[in-house]
């Protein structure tokens, strides 16, 4: 599968806008402003009333909840106004974050990496901040979902992000929608047990699949040099032949190739995303889950007939999946 490409690597997009195919095919009518709001870093990007996404903006992203509000206003008000926009100009804006969020409410709580523990309703802090404008909260995963959907190159109305990071987890759209769950967990794959009675997990279970399978179990088994990131440093020392770490790789790529059964299996999406961290790795990391797949496909006519390593990509590098996800959804594109 070929991406549309926007900007440098590790960084969002810049210079013109770049028209990109909305999911579903059918573009939202309004300007919008998506924001991904991490731990270190906010990204933002406008995209147009035709589903273009024009240049991105990063800013530094500060802990507690007044001065996340205030930078996330500050982003829209410098995106709109680099446009010839100002904020009333838009339909909405998207923000996508860590911690538990509650879509409807507009409320986030125990997003720690961001100094945010108890309720907050950053939704209408930010919309109050910017003179009204509607403001939609999402979890990261989820805009992180539809922003692949949206740059895939054709409908991509059913779809899971799988995000390798610190830990893992997914995100699901389907039939061209979010699947947000009940309880706001779909997704949450990372706390199945992949090795029963195996490593701990914060969570209070053993063996759950992060362990095994993020960026944060490859840490784990893998320190490295110190100069260099884990995974990195592990798929170096794996390609030029060291048997340990080639152990360790082939047991992250079974844990990998396991959450995309899992995903493929419960929910037959057309198209598995590895994003995250790890997902930087680029084409060593896919193709080692990707033989993964053919490998335990052999004694399987079953999964053999899924065709499961062709329906496994990576998120396209250089471009804010996540802001680009944020913005459809602050004009209710989800």
């Amino acid at each position: 599968m070929t991406w549309p490409r926007e900007g440098a690597a590790g960084g969002p997009a810049a210079g013109p806008a770049t028209a990109v195919p909305v999911a579903g095919g059918a573009a939202v009518p309004g300007w919008s402003v998506g924001l991904d709001v991490g731990g270190t870093k906010t990204l933002g990007v406008l995209v147009a009333p035709d589903g273009a996404s024009g240049p991105g903006l990063r800013l530094p992203t500060p802990r507690g909840p007044d001065a996340v509000a205030a930078t996330a206003a500050e982003a829209v008000r410098r995106l709109t106004g680099d446009a010839g926009l100002v904020p009333a100009d838009l339909a909405g804006v998207g923000i996508g974050l860590p911690g538990i969020v509650d879509h409807a409410a507009g409320r986030v709580e125990h997003a720690v990496n961001l100094g945010i523990t108890g309720g907050v309703p950053l939704a209408a802090d930010v919309s109050a901040a910017l003179g009204g404008v509607p403001v939609v909260l999402e979890n990261d995963l989820n805009v992180a979902a539809l922003g692949a959907a949206h740059l895939l190159p054709g409908p991509g109305t059913d779809l899971a992000f799988l995000a390798l990071g610190t830990g893992l987890a997914a995100g699901l759209v389907l039939d061209g929608r979010l699947r947000r769950g009940a309880g706001g967990a779909a997704g949450e794959i990372g706390h199945l047990v992949h090795v029963p009675g195996g490593r701990p997990c914060p969570c209070g279970q053993r063996g759950c699949l992060e362990q095994y399978a993020s960026g944060g179990a490859l840490a784990a088994a893998w320190p490295g040099p110190g100069d260099r990131p884990a995974p990195v440093a592990l798929f170096e020392a794996a390609a030029a032949g060291d048997p340990s770490a080639l152990a360790v790789r082939a047991g992250f790529a079974d844990a990998v190739a396991a959450a995309v059964r899992l995903l493929l299996l419960t929910t037959d999406v057309a198209h598995v995303v590895i994003g995250g961290g790890v997902s930087e790795l680029g084409d060593p990391l896919l193709a080692v889950v990707r033989a993964e797949l053919d490998r335990s496909a052999r004694d399987s006519a079953f999964l053999a007939a899924m065709q499961m390593a062709g329906r496994v990509s990576l998120a396209p590098r250089g471009v804010p999946v996540g802001a680009v996800g944020a913005a459809l959804a602050g004009r209710k594109e989800s």
